[in-house]
């Protein structure tokens, strides 16, 4: 990791990823839609301010699976393996020297509410996919937290510019409650599809359902089609 041109060639294969994606999340919902979808400044222009059954909320409710797990930055690993060529596991100073992104945008919870306009600073999904190669055959990924819990996305989704991995919000690290060290977020689907306390990406060539998916969830949780259950 400590590379000098590591920055170079993960800044290149973004592009050549990105390149392969264009099309299918040209087609994704949030995109392809006549209505504008997705998150808050570039896509919702106009239109309501929250997803249909959404409820603005100035407070972030704190939701998981009844555990939370105190991960210290020297304790915490992020692995990224599967259907990729180049395998890692991260410490925290290996993903603190990829590149920072900067963004604002909508939180929306399958419980009905939503949050907006939240400030982030973490490393986007795509830049990690490109750190390790991920290969053409890949589809999806598997994300893993550090509670057990785990969430499918696909890598249409999973590749958009905001779908980032956060260790700051509003200028401060990211509360624990709320996943901290690092968790992931995917402001263009519901927020259960970005992992709390996450340890690890799992590429993979094909769908895998994770915890709420295998209980009745939506496999796509798109917020602006009320896409809740499957």
């Amino acid at each position: 990791m400590e590379d000098p041109n590591k920055l170079n060639r993960v800044v290149e294969a973004r592009m050549k990823l990105k390149a392969r994606f264009e099309e299918k999340i040209k087609l994704t919902p949030s995109v392809a839609d006549d209505k504008p979808m997705g998150n808050g400044k570039p896509n919702r222009h106009g239109m309501p301010t929250t997803p249909p059954g959404q409820i603005i909320t100035a407070k972030w409710p704190v939701l998981d699976l009844g555990s939370q797990p105190n991960i210290s930055k020297e304790k915490w690993r992020l692995i990224v393996d599967g259907d990729v060529d180049h395998p890692v596991t991260l410490t925290w100073d290996d993903f603190m020297t990829l590149p920072q992104t900067e963004d604002t945008s909508d939180f929306h919870c399958v419980t009905t509410w939503s949050k907006l306009n939240m400030h982030w600073q973490g490393v986007r999904l795509i830049d990690v996919a490109a750190l390790v190669h991920a290969r053409d055959t890949a589809t999806h990924i598997l994300c893993h937290g550090y509670d057990n819990y785990t969430t499918n996305v696909s890598l249409e989704e999973a590749l958009k510019p905001d779908v980032l991995i956060v260790h700051s919000f509003e200028g401060r690290p990211l509360p624990a409650e709320h996943g901290g060290p690092a968790r992931m977020i995917t402001p263009q689907l519901y927020a259960w599809k970005g992992s709390k306390w996450i340890c690890r990406i799992e590429f993979l060539t094909h769908n895998k359902l994770g915890f709420w998916e295998e209980r009745g969830y939506s496999n796509t949780a798109y917020p602006w089609r009320n896409d809740r259950y499957s």
